[in-house]
């Protein structure tokens, strides 16, 4: 089954997969971003503030999207800022599609900061895992539960289905992406070679030691897809996970060695990369120079504070995937591979060496 797709972040590491995804199924893609660059000439690219009805409105009239995909969300210095920001931006597209009179689903990407609490509130009420889509709201405030009820109140207005999916931290190709593990770790690695560090794992004890999991984004990009167009699937809230979980600890010197470079784990404290890379932007233009990459700034390429965050954590995070399965999503993902292909990616790109 294919339709008209609008991807709402067509930039982002969620909305590239996708779109990419959707492109090889014979899909129709129009692609929403504040500044659309390096899209697919198939994309009919829409530039548009989402914080700008009016102009979200002249964007999307006369796509008729049938589907429409929103991975996109902008950060706030405060939670109660990021649910009336990111609140507005998805009631300014809804509102904008249903003048449409064409959609027949929305999906929307959250997290599973709906189940650890946002930044502010992080892991207060301490997690009961694996995460199951059942468990209750937490008593936060959290921009996640604005969007859904959003949605859920815009899908009973217009009649369409909806899905909302909570991935964990996502491993795939996004240049300039601010939430990027892998991107992120790729960068790392190359500094620690050139300078001669070693790869430190930047985290805590507790990520070292404990069970833990990813989402590869085009396993995500499958898992919209499918429950776009399974009937099944219609009006649920559902994790997707690659389907193995990890321990860092055995993980981190595999990604070592792809890296080509010295591993050391955890040794009684974290070293956030942001401390470790505070030089970053000094050595990564000589290095683009000395091996010929693209000229891309470090900063663009690489987000510390949001791996520091995943790896700081001082709580055990794994997702139960059971609703997907049973509602008959079976694809899985084996995550060093995730990782080891998305770094071959990266050195094929010449954006790292």
């Amino acid at each position: 089954m294919s339709g008209r797709a609008l991807v709402v972040g067509v930039t982002g590491i969620s909305g590239g997969n996708l779109a990419r995804r959707l492109l090889a199924e014979g899909w129709e893609v129009a692609g929403l971003s504040r500044r659309p660059h390096d899209v697919d000439e198939r994309i009919t690219p829409l530039a548009v503030d989402l914080e700008d009805l009016d102009a979200v409105a002249a964007a999307v009239r006369g796509t008729a999207p049938t589907h429409v995909f929103y991975t996109t969300w902008s950060r706030c210095p405060t939670e109660a800022q990021n649910c009336e920001v990111n609140g507005r931006m998805l009631a300014n597209l809804l509102d904008a599609t249903a003048a449409e009179r064409s959609v027949r689903h929305v999906a929307l990407v959250t997290g599973l900061k709906h189940y650890l609490g946002p930044f502010e509130a992080y892991a207060k009420a301490q997690p009961d895992t694996p995460f199951s889509e059942e468990q209750a709201r937490l008593p936060y405030e959290n921009f996640y539960y604005v969007q859904e009820d959003i949605l859920f109140a815009s899908a009973e207005r217009d009649g369409f289905t909806w899905s909302v999916h909570r991935p964990h931290t996502l491993i795939g190709w996004a240049l300039g992406n601010a939430m990027n593990m892998g991107v992120t770790l790729a960068v790392y690695g190359a500094i620690c070679r050139e300078t001669g560090r070693a790869f430190r794992f930047p985290g805590s004890r507790e990520q070292w030691e404990a069970v833990t999991d990813v989402t590869d984004a085009g396993l995500l990009a499958e898992h919209l897809m499918w429950a776009a167009t399974a009937p099944g699937a219609a009006n649920q809230a559902l994790n997707i996970v690659n389907g193995d979980v990890f321990r860092w600890r055995r993980l981190w010197p595999r990604l070592a060695a792809a890296l080509r470079v010295e591993p050391i784990g955890f040794d009684g404290e974290p070293a956030p990369l942001e401390q470790q890379m505070a030089d970053a932007g000094e050595i990564w233009p000589e290095l683009v120079r000395r091996h010929g990459l693209r000229d891309l700034d470090v900063e663009t390429l690489a987000s510390w504070w949001h791996t520091d965050a995943d790896l700081g954590r001082t709580i055990e995070t794994f997702t139960d995937m059971g609703r997907s399965r049973r509602l008959g999503f079976l694809a899985v993902r084996d995550t060093e591979s995730s990782f080891t292909d998305l770094f071959s990616r990266l050195r094929a790109e010449r954006v790292v060496p």
